[in-house]
């Protein structure tokens, strides 16, 4: 039975060795060379309550986990997040990207996000349709945008809008000054 939980920074090990198989034997990630314990430990304290690492557990062990990350640190962009999902090699095509999916995705609007964006590269069909089956649509593909495993990828841009009608998830219409500050270019 797999079990779903909020990442522990005990779990960091873990999530580390997935996402470097990943970087090391898939496209899924354009990163190409693997995260050090000090990269890791830096993206890990990136995420809050709003923006949760999820994991997946299975007989003890994590063998998956999801994100909601900020989608971009300009203020008109808050109630925007972007998902990523990993599962380790040994444990694809066993529903645990589902499961995985299905936590993010109910997440999504009980921390107030408006709408989720998840960039999947070509090719990689079944994260395609999973990602359909939950309502994200194709908005479009940028093409040869990344360059791994000795050619140019293109990469799918999907989007689900969890509600038209709620108000931006602080109560107000823009963020104050005070509630996010913006970089040097916006």
């Amino acid at each position: 039975m797999v079990r779903i939980r909020r990442a522990m920074l005990s779990d960091l090990p873990a999530i580390t060795e997935i996402y470097n198989e990943a970087i090391l034997t898939t496209a899924a990630t354009f990163d190409t060379a693997p995260k050090t314990d000090e990269e890791q430990l830096a993206w890990y304290n990136a995420h809050d309550d709003r923006h949760p690492i999820l994991v997946a557990v299975l007989d003890g062990k994590v063998v998956g986990w999801t994100c909601l990350s900020k989608w971009s640190d300009r203020c008109a962009y808050a109630d925007t997040a972007e998902v990523s999902t990993y599962v380790k090699e040994e444990s694809r095509g066993k529903g645990i990207g589902r499961k995985l999916k299905e936590a993010s995705d109910s997440a999504a609007p009980r921390l107030g996000f408006h709408t989720v964006v998840v960039r999947i590269v070509e090719g990689n069909e079944a994260s395609i349709h999973l990602n359909e089956e939950f309502g994200f649509q194709h908005i479009g593909v940028m093409k040869e945008v990344g360059y791994k495993f000795g050619r140019r990828l293109d990469v799918h841009l999907m989007q689900k809008i969890y509600s038209e009608e709620e108000p931006p998830a602080n109560g107000t219409e823009e963020p104050s000054a005070g509630e996010c500050v913006q970089g040097a270019d916006g």
